[in-house]
Formats: structure tokens, C-alpha cells, sequence
């Protein structure tokens, strides 16, 4: 049985990026790690996709790629990549463990890796490629051995994932750092249907519905929805959820939760639960990203012109969240208008039509009838 997919033909070393040096800014050991919220390291082969699979995690607050449990101070990435410093190729993880739990965050790590493959993941092979997990708190051994028990007796060969106490950590060079964000089409020995699991492990919960005394209403009997502070949203949503909805980012195309959802339901703004758009309006355009002919309402959508990039688009914002969804562009099908709303999964929440009753969606029923 194999947990690793998405094995490549060309190793990650082969990348010209590897041949770019500088000074890793700063050592962590277990003496002088002190932040809020906790941290655990996980080392799983190439560090890139490991990372990116991590932040994907709703409660991980941090993420950040470097080298770990080696002999050298402020090792380079061409000193690691001799497999004589060490060193492991690692991830950082923070965690507020008020929304994931530490069992969740290894079990997820064990279904990213061969745990009985030594020294070697994907393509890439050496002991900087090697398995492991490195805590800083005596009471994470008895979460992180209990989970790898269960998964010794799935297997007949030998788990050689480390246990261990962090003993030094350096941060890698800078172009190493969210890698994948920032090159889509880079080199990953993990799958993306595996990037999908990570967004859906930790669900938020629905949104409670406002107790009836303290909950206005218009004369359509609409719920009026409201925005969390940001220390909220960034506990509620995922690091990539935040970034998109409150700093403008992109998720990547054909890489998201709903570009290829297309289940009777409704789609509500992740911020807030206020019901956006529904998938009678939803087509496939091809784009990578979920598209619509148009919202359920103009008035729950706010459109800006956007000259970022050194292109002249149409933004568009969700009028109550202020949460950043994507872009309306006129290419869509010109029986439905033509225009196309170009939006991030990361902006959305999608509700089945079985779940929208018990989730109080029941008056937008009608709108999923086809005419």
C-alpha cells in the first residue's frame, strides 16, 4: 500500500532555482522557540509540496520551509542537497489547536509519504529526503507514536518515519518559500487530489444562525449576515481562504474546492454565510476557476475597477463580507447574459440542496429550479 502520489519524471533538483544561494535568516531550537501558538515539523520529502499541502489545513496558522536536525550552522540549500549535513528538508507548521488538533495535522502528514520508503519520496532521494517529525513539546510523542502504531499495522515492511526532538531548525532561502504559490506549474511529488483532502480534513462548522431577538429582517424576510473581526476570520478560514478573501490573492486554477462542482446547491460568501450565487447559474468556461452567469442578487455584490498587473479588470467583492471573490469578465454565454463571474473557490462555502433546509437556506430552494 502506497500513501505517496503525484510522482514526477523530473527530480526537484533539476529546477535552476536550486542553483540560487543565501544565508538562512534564523535558527529555532527547543530552547528558543517561544510563540503563541504551537508548532510542529514535519519533514516528507520535497518541502515544497509539503508545505503548500499544509497550508491548505483550516487552523494552521503558519507555514514555512527550511532544514532540520543537522550538523552545520546556517547550512545553504547546495550544502543540504550533498545528503552529508544531516539535515532534512522541512516544514514548519503552526497550529491554533483550538481548531485542528495535533493528531489530525500527523495523520493528514502520513497520507502525503511512503512512511516505509528510506531516504527516498517522489523522485528525490538522499537523507535530506528522508521521513520524520520533529517536536519541541514532550506532550505531543504520546499523539504523534499513537498515530503511527495505527498506521504500522496497515503495513508488512517497516515505518522509518523519525521520531524526534527538534534539535535545530534554519529557515531556507527565500525563493524556496511558498514555492508553489508562487509557480503553479512547479515540480510536487504530492497530488493535487491530496491538496483537495487537506482543504475538506477540518470543515468549518456552519454558521450559527443569528438568535431571532438580536436578527433583523427586511421586508423579504432576508437574515442580515455580518463580517467577524479578522483575529476571528483568521481562526474561522484557512491560511489560504484568509489570503484570498482579505489580501486579494489568487488560488490556483484547476487546483480549487469547486471548479468542478457541479452539484444542485448554493455557493455563500466564506466570511459570513450570506448565499451568493446557486448552481443554476454555474457553467464550465473552461478558465479553471468557478464561474457564474451572474449573482443571486447585484445588491449582495460590489464590482471595482482593478488595474493590478497592468491589466484593466472588473474586481468583485461581496458587499456585506468586503471579502475579495474574483473577477466579471464579458466572455460568458451570451444566452445567460454574457458575462462571466470569475470567482475563487476559497471565497466560497457550498452548500448541497439536501443540506440547505437544516442550514437555513430553505427560501433559495426555488432558485435551483431549471427553467
Amino acid at each position: 500500500m502506497l500513501l505517496a502520489v503525484g510522482l514526477f519524471l523530473i527530480s526537484k533538483i533539476s529546477f535552476s532555482q536550486k542553483a540560487q544561494e543565501s544565508t538562512p535568516s534564523k535558527q529555532h531550537t527547543m530552547d528558543n522557540i517561544q510563540q503563541k501558538d504551537p508548532i510542529i515539523y514535519f519533514a516528507g520529502g520535497c518541502f515544497w509540496g509539503t508545505e503548500h499541502f499544509f497550508k491548505q489545513v483550516r487552523g494552521v496558522t503558519a507555514t514555512e520551509v527550511g532544514y532540520a536536525n543537522g550538523n552545520l550552522q546556517d547550512p545553504t540549500y547546495s550544502q543540504v542537497s550533498t545528503g552529508k549535513t544531516g539535515f532534512a528538508e522541512t516544514v514548519k507548521v503552526s497550529y491554533d489547536p483550538q481548531v485542528v488538533d495535533l493528531k489530525l495535522l500527523v495523520d493528514l502528514f502520513l497520507k502525503t509519504i511512503d512512511p516505509t520508503s528510506l531516504n527516498k519520496q517522489g523522485n528525490d532521494i538522499g537523507t535530506q529526503y528522508r521521513t520524520g517529525i520533529y517536536y519541541t513539546r514532550s506532550e505531543d510523542v504520546p499523539v504523534i507514536k499513537a498515530s503511527l502504531a495505527a498506521l504500522a499495522k496497515q503495513y508488512n515492511d517497516q515505518i522509518v518515519v523519525e521520531v524526534e526532538p527538534l534539535q535545530n531548525y534554519y529557515d531556507a532561502e527565500s525563493y524556496h518559500q511558498k514555492y508553489l504559490d508562487k509557480n503553479p506549474g512547479g515540480y510536487c511529488h504530492i497530488g493535487p487530489e491530496l491538496f483537495e483532502l487537506a482543504r475538506k480534513a477540518n470543515p468549518a462548522p456552519a454558521p450559527a444562525p443569528a438568535p431571532a431577538e438580536t436578527q433583523t429582517q427586511d421586508q423579504n424576510q432576508r437574515p442580515v449576515y455580518k463580517k467577524a473581526d479578522q483575529q476571528t476570520l483568521k481562526k474561522q478560514l484557512t491560511p489560504l481562504q484568509y489570503e484570498v478573501t482579505q489580501n486579494n490573492a489568487t488560488e490556483r486554477a484547476f487546483d480549487n474546492a469547486y471548479n468542478d462542482e457541479f452539484r444542485e446547491g448554493i455557493y455563500v460568501d466564506i466570511t459570513t454565510g450570506e448565499p451568493l450565487f446557486v448552481s443554476t447559474d454555474k457553467f464550465e468556461s473552461g478558465c479553471g476557476w468557478p464561474s457564474f452567469s451572474k449573482p443571486i442578487s447585484d445588491s449582495l455584490v460590489e464590482e471595482l475597477s482593478d488595474n493590478s498587473f497592468g491589466m484593466r479588470r472588473t474586481e468583485v467583492r461581496s458587499k456585506t463580507g468586503d471579502a475579495h471573490l474574483g473577477h466579471v469578465f464579458n466572455d460568458g454565454p451570451a444566452d445567460k447574459g454574457g458575462l462571466r463571474y470569475c470567482i475563487n473557490s476559497a471565497s466560497l462555502r457550498f452548500v448541497p440542496k439536501e443540506d440547505m433546509k437544516k442550514q437555513g437556506y430553505e427560501k433559495y430552494l426555488p432558485l435551483l429550479v431549471k427553467k
